[in-house]
This record gives structure tokens, C-alpha cells and sequence, in this order.
């Protein structure tokens, strides 16, 4: 019986529109083991994806109110599940595998975790990374952008920081994990942002450490001086975090550098950079200190971008001593615009993966 609740969660998980393959030996299973208990697997199957009061769920599950909202703010310490206090008002929804549980699962995280994750991971994201849409894009040094250059809304660090009116930073997940296993890097941690467009939310919030929207501009222009690359959600609005990725640590950059995954499956974006040869000098640093995903490379007397490679971070562009390098904006051929808001991605993903999320 305790193992069917684990097989039910991990279908369940899988049919949502970010998916959760099943594996020969069971290692999903063994994961969802490690952090849900069976009771906390029940549970999560009778949430959904859009959010509802711990009314709504008592009363469309049959589940008794009594203890119900103790039990989902429970999960949600545990990172499991989210939940959003808004006003007088509680709500609870339940999380994807990615973006979602693995990210909030922070309070849960050691060794024996980490392993478990590490042997999924390489299996996750080949399912995962080969769909459209793409859960993230890439938000450019927005300095880089050149005035000639429309960039729109969505592509913007400033566009999201002045619609929030809350701002919170936390650790990254991914660094963590892989400081526990002995590896990784020694680039910032506490590096990953959220934002929400009311005030409060984060106050108060285990998951998160509130902070001033100044203090957010601080821990963006932080990321960018370490070479970390700003990814967001795929979509033009509803933004509601910023990642600051390494690519020795980032559970997404990982898949470009050690699986070889093409960079367009992986992220949305749309810059590229660019060095002209004959202002290169060849001191390497663009390569060796700036770039995440391994685009640049030598050519002889100079370096080059690899063009389907570059993730148009825009990392190497303003720290090349002699402005060898210009970042260049893509031709509209080669641009998928993101889909509107969070919802539309599950949808358009949903569809792309052929599943029904009709009762989520």
C-alpha cells in the first residue's frame, strides 16, 4: 500500500506538464521516498497546479478541515508544496518536479539526497530539456543591451524588479547540492532571488530572506561580477524569481556542458555574442572566466563564439579589456516568443508532451 501512494505521486508528477520519467531501477521512487512521507504522498495527489484555500480542497476532496491546513503547512516548511499568503487569505497548490520541488526542497537537503538526485538528474533532463517551450530563458546584462537594440519587457532585469513589491534572496539549491557532495565551485551561494508583485509575501517565510528592492540590485550586480548567468521563467510576464547560474552547479547549464544538450533546447534567448578577430587579443578571458556553457574557443591568433552555443548571457561582453566583443540581437527567425504567463506555459508544454492536465 506504501509504495503504491509513491507510484501514484510520481505518475502524477510525471503527467504534469513538466514530467517525471520513470526509471528501471525505481531511483524516482527511492527519491520521492527520501522527502515525502506516504500520508504527505497522498496528499500532495489531491492538490492541483492552480491555487486553492484549505477550504476549497476540504470541500472538492472530502478530506475533514479539521487539521488539514496544519498538515499542508507542514509540506509547505518542507518545501513540498507552495503556499501563498495573501491578506487574511491562505492558499495552497501543489509544486512540478522542476521548477518546484527540487528547489524548495532546500531545508531537506544532505548527502544521501544529493546522491539520489545526481543519478536522476541525468535521466530527468533528457525528457525534460528535449520539449518546447523552454521552461527558461536568459535575462542579458541589461547594461550590455545596446540603445539601438528593442529589448523588450520580459528581457529585462530592471522590468521585473520595478513591477515587484517584494523582494526576497535565497540559497542556490543547486550549489548547495553540490557543495554537500564535495564538489562544485566557490562562487556565491545566497544568489537566487523571488519577487512578488504585492508587498509582505516573503515576510516571515522560511524558504526566503527578505529584502529591499536596493538589496536585490545588489545581489543581481553581485552575480554578475562572479560570472553568473541570470535565468528566469520563459514567459513575458508573471516573473516571479531570478536563478544566478554556474555552469559547473546549475542543474539547467549542467545539461549543455556535461550531457550535450543543445543550447536552444535548454534555454529561450535571444542575444548571441560576437568577437571580431582583429581586436581580439587572445587573453583568454572571456572563455576561461566569463563564459558558463563553453561557447568561446580559440581560432588561432584570436577566440570565437560559437553561435549556436552562446546562451547571449552578455557575462563576456562588457569585461573584454580591449571591446573585442559585441552583443547582437537575433534575427526574428530565430526568436520563440515565451508564452504569456505561467499557465500558458504548462499548457503549451501539456501539449507538446501529449498529456491531460485538465484536472490539475
Amino acid at each position: 500500500m506504501e509504495d503504491e501512494r509513491y507510484k501514484k505521486l510520481a505518475k502524477v508528477l510525471d503527467t504534469l506538464p513538466n514530467g517525471f520519467p520513470s526509471t528501471e531501477n525505481g531511483v524516482e521512487i527511492k527519491l520521492l521516498k527520501k522527502i515525502f512521507n506516504p500520508d504527505q504522498a497522498e496528499l500532495f495527489c489531491d492538490l492541483k497546479l492552480k491555487i486553492e484555500t484549505v477550504q476549497e480542497i476540504a470541500e472538492r476532496t472530502g478530506r475533514p478541515l479539521g487539521g488539514l491546513g496544519e498538515k499542508l503547512d507542514r509540506m509547505r516548511e518542507r518545501g513540498q508544496i507552495q503556499s501563498i499568503q495573501m491578506g487574511d487569505i491562505k492558499v495552497y497548490r501543489m509544486l512540478p518536479w522542476i521548477f518546484g520541488i527540487y528547489e524548495m526542497i532546500r531545508p531537506l537537503l544532505d548527502r544521501e539526497l544529493g546522491e539520489i538526485f545526481e543519478e536522476y538528474h541525468p535521466i530527468f533532463s533528457r525528457q525534460f530539456f528535449r520539449g518546447k517551450p523552454q521552461q527558461f530563458q536568459i535575462i542579458p546584462i541589461e547594461k550590455e543591451i545596446s540603445f539601438k537594440q528593442e529589448a523588450l519587457p520580459y528581457e529585462r532585469v530592471s522590468n521585473i524588479i520595478e513591477n515587484s513589491q517584494s523582494f526576497a534572496v535565497f540559497d542556490c539549491v543547486c550549489k548547495k547540492e553540490k557543495k554537500i557532495m564535495g564538489e562544485g565551485c566557490d562562487k556565491p551561494m545566497e544568489v537566487c532571488t523571488a519577487y512578488a508583485p504585492v508587498p509582505g509575501i516573503f515576510d516571515n517565510n522560511p524558504h526566503f530572506r527578505a529584502i529591499s528592492k536596493e538589496e536585490a540590485k545588489k545581489v543581481l550586480l553581485m552575480a554578475e561580477e562572479a560570472a553568473l548567468v541570470h535565468l528566469t521563467y520563459n514567459t513575458t510576464t508573471g516573473h516571479f524569481f531570478i536563478c544566478n547560474c554556474c555552469g559547473c552547479c546549475c542543474g539547467v547549464l549542467r545539461v549543455i556542458n556535461e550531457y550535450g544538450i543543445p543550447a536552444g533546447n535548454v534555454v529561450n534567448s535571444h542575444y548571441y555574442a560576437e568577437i571580431d578577430p582583429e581586436l581580439c587579443t587572445a587573453c583568454g578571458i572571456c572563455a576561461d572566466e566569463r563564459c558558463q556553457v563553453k561557447a568561446i574557443e580559440e581560432a588561432g591568433d584570436s577566440y570565437k563564439v560559437k553561435k549556436k552555443q552562446c546562451i547571449g548571457c552578455g557575462l563576456c561582453v562588457g569585461t573584454c579589456p580591449v571591446e573585442a566583443i559585441k552583443f547582437v540581437r537575433k534575427e526574428s527567425a530565430e526568436i520563440s516568443p515565451p508564452p504569456v504567463d505561467e499557465m500558458n506555459w504548462f499548457e503549451e508544454r501539456a501539449r507538446e508532451r501529449g498529456v491531460d492536465i485538465s484536472q490539475y
